[in-house]
């Protein structure tokens, strides 16, 4: 097994209304400086959040690195029409030298049903909308020409290119929770992507599902990536880092504080850096190769104490 990685999120979230362009590009030049694997983005097209489109921001995060690889985890894809985006993937890998991770996942659940409705998707084609989508993708970036008649998309002898620069195609990793999304992603993928929102111990009962189906299908477990956000805080006082979560969360997740008073407990992890060690490690010891470090305030002051404090002592875990 190889050691883990760790990749940080792209400053994307600007709760007053108006993105700090200085504040993304000085954190991504900085984690590049300082190693880190990867630079990631969230997908979000509606909502009263206000967070910056995902292929839009990798695409300027691209333009301002050279070595990070540039990933967003997850686009809610049944709602998004995979020859655009394949096109746009295509483009991002150029103008990125190959360095696009693309994650994709189905979505919100169920009571939901007006989200999908707002893209003129009904929630019951979702996952047909998922697997055909992925194999017009994937004939678009690989095949000269697409011959696809399927349920909603039909090519008759169509052609794309450039072709992305990374072969066969960028990196497909999936996201979700449900046995059949695991398993899916097993078949369909390259790799997986746990949620932030989720805890360590379902992050490990995931992988077990993938690896049991890893096994079934014959890939080797080595070629398929594993990997999970955190949320986190690296503070000395570890009183005002859980204070600070909960404000943060209390205000973005408030339905999910009401759900689960404990939420900020079980997904969270922060404090000095011996407490965030200890945790990050639970993370990769549950199956995590990579793990998205992300800091909810200070970005770069978060990113020198994670490289100087905690990562050291990560370096070689997982193996």
């Amino acid at each position: 097994m190889a050691a883990a990685q760790f990749g940080i999120p792209i400053p994307q979230v600007f709760m007053q209304g108006v993105a700090d362009m200085t504040l993304i590009r000085d954190s991504l030049r900085r984690a590049e400086a300082l190693g880190f694997h990867s630079a990631w983005v969230q997908d979000q097209v509606i909502g009263d959040v206000p967070l910056l489109e995902s292929v839009t921001l990798m695409s300027y995060a691209a333009a301002c690195t050279t070595r990070l690889k540039l990933g967003v985890s997850v686009i809610v894809f049944p709602v998004r029409n995979p020859v655009q985006l394949a096109k746009s993937v295509s483009s991002l890998d150029h103008m990125s030298g190959g360095r696009v991770i693309l994650g994709i996942g189905l979505g919100p659940p169920a009571n939901a049903r007006n989200f999908y409705r707002s893209f003129g998707v009904e929630y019951s084609e979702r996952v047909r909308r998922f697997n055909e989508g992925v194999a017009v993708m994937k004939s678009l970036w690989t095949q000269p020409v697409t011959r696809h008649d399927g349920e909603f998309w039909h090519l008759d002898g169509t052609a794309m290119e450039p072709k992305p620069l990374q072969k066969p195609h960028p990196p497909l990793w999936f996201g979700g929770q449900h046995r059949d999304a695991l398993r899916r992603a097993v078949r369909l993928s390259d790799g997986y992507m746990g949620a932030g929102p989720t805890t360590t111990r379902e992050f490990a009962a995931h992988v077990h599902i993938i690896r049991e189906a890893l096994s079934e299908s014959g890939r080797d477990p080595a070629t398929f990536p594993l990997s999970k956000r955190v949320y986190l805080a690296v503070d000395d006082d570890a009183d005002r880092a859980k204070r600070r979560l909960d404000e943060f969360f209390g205000a973005r997740y408030p339905w999910m504080i009401r759900a689960n008073p404990t939420f900020v407990a079980d997904i969270c992890v922060w404090g000095p850096p011996r407490q965030c060690i200890d945790g990050l490690r639970t993370v990769i010891d549950a199956g995590a190769g990579m793990i998205v470090l992300n800091p909810l305030w200070d970005y770069v002051g978060q990113m020198e104490r994670l490289a100087g404090d905690v990562l050291p002592h990560l370096q070689g875990a997982g193996q």
